[in-house]
């Protein structure tokens, strides 16, 4: 079985940036996981990410006893099932970090920060935890759903950027110090370009990394933007992939099929989908949600215009437009042979196919696509004999047309 080696140190990593968490050492600042967690970690805050929080509760199947909790207080089963899964948990007083990290309960926060690039539902998530804990929150909210993200955009969004300052010296009980913003972002840009590196490595055949095993590895470049040791450990991992690809070792030892995923991934399921491409020589080469966290226009020179500009750009805020053009690059870089788009039902911010948009990348690349229903968290969407048997005939489809091609 293939393993990447860094992952020992990736875990490493990850129980410390959450035990030092627990210590009641610094300020915690909670953040959404595109939002501005280089600002906040300038004023010194340890910063806390309820997403990354929600993701693991999926991928420790947490969410069938949650989501229930969470709507019998009131909450939608169609709302985001991060949303759900994560206030079920806190609802019910148990959560997944005391079993991986040793933590009683999720930080309590000195203050909370949101960006609405993902989606709406992030007010209203974080706003609850703002009510109950009485605690300072401020939000970003650029314009949604662009095509190109014009200086008028950027001149709004770092106005924003810059109203939340006299919050985060209240809460933090630091002066804004430019100096250290510039320093932070550098180490969160040269963070993201190594993230970048590594899921570029996945162009070779065979691909040393795919789509399953960057879920995982993409853990540090979500919560440790930022930090050195987000950098250190993308160091340490690209090397190593680096050097898998010139011994041509890679996920798979025969790979006849990439793949492309667009969309969330099926947290509950990961196991198993990643156990059935192995079986089926398929490699999901790139993706997406991977891609979410390259923020390559950070400029540490102009730390808020290039923040302002690095998180309004994002794939999921951008027009049809914008994102068929992002789709055809990425197809054609990693020589992708079939697409799928993966329709969360609770993630309509991050479902792009309800709109007639795998058909029209099939005709623009003239590929295979399929759409897997499912969701991120909740399983009751997702039907595995159903979507194992759809993908088997779009597996056998790409071969078919490969055979002749």
């Amino acid at each position: 079985m293939y393993n990447i080696e860094a992952t020992v140190k990736m875990k490493e990593v990850m129980k410390n940036y959450f035990s030092g968490m627990g210590n009641g050492e610094k300020k915690i600042a909670w953040c959404t996981s595109v939002g501005p967690a280089e600002l906040l970690r300038s004023f010194g805050f340890e910063v806390y990410f309820p997403e990354n929080h929600g993701a693991l509760i999926g991928a420790t199947r947490g969410s069938v006893d949650f989501i229930p909790v969470a709507q019998m207080s009131g909450f939608s089963n169609q709302v985001c099932s991060y949303t759900t899964s994560d206030i079920g948990s806190f609802l019910k007083k148990e959560t997944p970090l005391t079993k991986h990290y040793g933590l009683e309960n999720v930080p309590r926060p000195d203050l909370i920060v949101y960006n609405t690039n993902q989606c709406r539902e992030v007010q209203d998530w974080f706003t609850y935890y703002s009510d109950f804990y009485k605690c300072p929150i401020a939000g970003i909210h650029p314009p949604r759903h662009i095509y190109e993200v014009t200086k008028d955009e950027i001149d709004l969004v770092v106005k924003q950027f810059k109203s939340i300052i006299p919050l985060c010296e209240d809460a933090s009980g630091n002066k804004f110090n430019l100096d250290k913003f510039k320093e932070v972002l550098k180490l969160s840009k040269d963070a993201t370009l190594l993230w970048q590196k590594v899921l570029r490595t996945a162009k070779a055949s065979p691909a040393p990394i795919g789509f399953f095993n960057g879920i995982i590895q993409m853990g540090p470049i979500v919560v440790l933007r930022g930090t050195q040791e987000a950098k250190d450990y993308y160091e340490l991992l690209l090397k190593e992939l680096e050097q898998n690809v010139a011994s041509k070792i890679g996920v798979l030892k025969e790979e006849k099929i990439r793949l492309f995923w667009d969309g969330m991934p099926i947290w509950g399921n990961i196991r198993h989908m990643s156990d059935f491409f192995i079986q089926n020589n398929t490699i999901i080469a790139a993706s997406t949600y991977c891609n979410s966290w390259i923020f390559d226009d950070f400029d540490e020179e102009n730390p808020f215009e290039s923040s302002a500009l690095a998180y309004t750009k994002i794939f999921i805020n951008r027009s049809e437009k914008a994102k068929i053009e992002f789709l055809k690059h990425w197809a054609e870089e990693f020589r992708i042979d079939g697409i799928l788009f993966h329709d969360a039902k609770t993630c309509f911010n991050n479902s792009n196919s309800r709109f007639g948009m795998p058909l029209i990348m099939k005709n623009i690349l003239n590929i295979p696509v399929m759409v897997i229903e499912g969701d991120l968290n909740d399983m009751r969407f997702y039907s595995e004999g159903q979507n194992i048997s759809k993908m088997e005939t779009f597996l056998e489809q790409i071969e078919t047309r490969k055979m002749y091609s």
